[in-house]
């Protein structure tokens, strides 16, 4: 059994973990392009009927 498995986690949380001790580790100009792409954007729209029923919002 894999480390992260014993230690009673999930692979998303493992590799979560791992990327933010990866960006603390880069030097600051570098750092600065990864905190970046940290950011993630997801578009949410509601469905009902097989049909959306509300523009996609945000987050």
């Amino acid at each position: 059994m894999v480390d992260w498995r014993t230690a009673g986690l999930n692979y998303v949380n493992y590799s979560n973990i791992a990327a933010r001790l990866v960006r603390k580790a880069l030097k600051p100009e570098l750092r600065a392009q990864a905190a970046r792409r940290e950011e993630s954007h997801i578009k949410m729209t509601k469905w009902q009927s097989g049909k959306p029923v509300e523009k996609g919002t945000s987050q």
